[in-house]
């Protein structure tokens, strides 16, 4: 017994357990549902009984896939599905028929700045290296869709940098944006699990002109940091004049529904340099307070 070897397990392993299965005799009985295993069993994981399970299944494959790419932290960013780059965004106006179409192609010119903004934001976190671990920080997480997001994406990939796509599945036909790196672009059943990902390695966040999508992931955020829920990260605001054209929150405060201090949650930026700038302070004064 001086060079016993203990084996490391001695159950068969599921994936080898489902190639057994393959091959099991046909019979009335292995052929009828009920005989299937249950993690092969489509029928069984759809059924609304297992939507618990369901949502196990979409929390643990995502943190599972970012663990393994050893992704400590991600920089996420959102913004509009509907912002194209400003040369796609000018043939728009070009394209307008009316004077309506016209003043929201127009509006979209000028916003359109912003998919470089992101891009150029992109490359500069996405050149940091890996700590002494190897884990990336700040790793370019958006939802994988297009426009900003696709800007987010292409700016992680200008620098041969990874970056994740959190996509999900609508009733409109739709694909991650081709600059999602491959093995890091997951799809999601339930908004409730994406925006969880969303948030659960975020420590910094870049938040671009959007519509009904971007103001319900934001606001989630602003809530579980005013709520202290989540400690604060940078929350970056692109875009002063369209925020306050959009939300007056100098009005909320007026109405007594949210306090002044709730307004230093977030920071109003306009580029990419200057959105970087405020990252880093805000790291710095946490290294001297924890110092």
């Amino acid at each position: 017994m001086t060079d016993t070897r203990v084996p490391a397990r001695v159950f068969p392993r599921a994936s080898q357990d489902a190639e057994s299965a393959k091959t099991v005799i046909s019979t009335p009985q292995t052929e009828s549902p009920a005989y299937k295993m249950a993690f092969q069993d489509m029928d069984f994981l759809l059924r609304e009984d297992l939507r618990p399970v369901r949502f196990q299944l979409e929390l643990l494959k995502a943190q599972l896939t970012l663990s393994e790419a050893k992704i400590a932290s991600t920089f996420v960013f959102y913004g509009s599905a509907r912002i194209p780059e400003p040369e796609k965004a000018h043939a728009l106006l070009e394209m307008a028929s009316d004077d309506t179409s016209r003043r929201i192609a127009e509006r979209l010119v000028a916003k359109s700045k912003y998919y470089e903004v992101a891009r150029e934001l992109a490359r500069i976190t996405s050149r940091l290296p890996r700590d002494h671990e190897g884990n990336r920080q700040f790793v370019v997480c958006s939802g994988g869709g297009p426009s900003i997001m696709e800007a987010a994406n292409r700016g992680a990939h200008d620098v041969g940098a990874e970056s994740v796509g959190l996509n999900i599945v609508l009733p409109h036909e739709q694909a991650p944006n081709p600059y999602v790196t491959p093995s890091l672009s997951l799809q999601f059943h339930y908004f409730a699990l994406r925006k969880m990902h969303f948030l659960l390695h975020a420590r910094a966040l870049a938040a671009f002109p959007g519509g009904f999508g971007t103001f319900d992931e934001l606001f989630e955020l602003l809530t579980l940091i005013q709520t202290g829920k989540i400690a604060p990260i940078p929350v970056l605001l692109f875009g002063r004049e369209f925020w306050e054209k959009v939300v007056n929150f100098e009005a909320l405060v007026e109405e007594g529904v949210v306090s002044e201090r709730d307004l230093g949650i977030f920071t109003y930026v306009e580029t990419a340099e200057e959105a970087w700038d405020v990252v880093r302070a805000f790291y710095d004064d946490r290294a001297k307070q924890d110092g």
